[in-house]
């Protein structure tokens, strides 16, 4: 619940991989964000082959520790086994929320999500131009950025929080090899992002990235992804942690913070 001078602790972390030998690892980290936050948002890669048996060992653990909403997105791990259905169909009977081109408000706050796509950024990214398969890889990247402006449009609240697994700006893959950062995301996801009131931004996937960026407006970046939070933040679990102001329609720009944790 939110806090009584109106805000909402909101935590994020991507990109845990669970595997079929995974249960009850994360079990303490997942123990700490339950104690610390009023929501708990997951960019993806939950679990390692995307398994239904990977997703019921992550879901056994979730609903024994979190009793906290849940918001996530699947990522590219999910789908490598042609099973992402049923790995979202065992999420969602476990009452975790799972966006894809979705909204839903929780706590105040209204959470938009889709998984993304890869293609580049700027003047690197990948055109619909030449063969067939080069412009079905374009028009997926632009399928998934209509999907998240679809689900921002649906959002009436006045704080938004978007939740992807692809990166939307180039700034928070920074740190892995050059000639994978055209993998790595899309800036076509970016657009979306600056024509709506979103207030920050969750991703994954880059795991070698940076932790925080910004869009060309200014909305702030989150790479949330498990291993970038441990290597950047080795003194304390590996989560994100922001405490949201929670904004009426008349007020302005919501200032996040990270709040200090214990």
């Amino acid at each position: 619940m939110a806090e009584a001078n109106g805000t909402v602790k909101v935590a994020a972390v991507s990109d845990v991989h669970y595997g079929k030998t995974s249960q009850g690892t994360l079990v303490p980290l997942f123990s700490e964000i339950a104690r610390q936050a009023d929501v708990l948002a997951i960019s993806g890669d939950l679990t390692d082959y995307g398994l239904p048996e990977e997703a019921r060992a992550l879901a056994k653990d979730l609903t024994a520790t979190v009793k906290i909403p849940i918001v996530t997105v699947l990522g590219n791990h999910d789908f490598e086994s042609g099973r992402q259905d049923e790995v979202r169909d065992i999420l969602v009977d476990a009452g975790i929320h799972v966006l894809d081109g979705d909204a839903v408000e929780l706590a105040g706050i209204g959470f938009a999500g889709v998984k993304g796509f890869a293609g580049g950024f700027g003047r690197g990214a990948l055109g619909a131009w030449g063969e067939s398969s080069i412009k079905a890889f374009v028009r997926e990247a632009l399928d998934e950025a209509l999907k998240l402006e679809s689900a921002l449009a649906k959002l009436r609240t006045p704080t938004k929080i978007a939740v992807l697994h692809y990166a939307p700006i180039r700034e928070t893959v920074e740190g892995e090899p050059l000639e994978i950062y055209p993998w790595l995301g899309s800036s076509r996801l970016e657009e979306p992002l600056t024509r709506y009131r979103v207030h920050a931004v969750m991703h994954g996937h880059a795991h070698k990235g940076s932790p925080q960026g910004q869009t060309s407006n200014g909305i702030p970046v989150y790479n949330v992804a498990l291993p970038v939070l441990k290597e950047h933040y080795p003194d304390r679990p590996p989560f994100r942690l922001l405490e949201v102001p929670l904004a009426s329609e008349t007020t302005g720009e919501v200032p996040f913070v990270e709040r200090r944790r214990k």
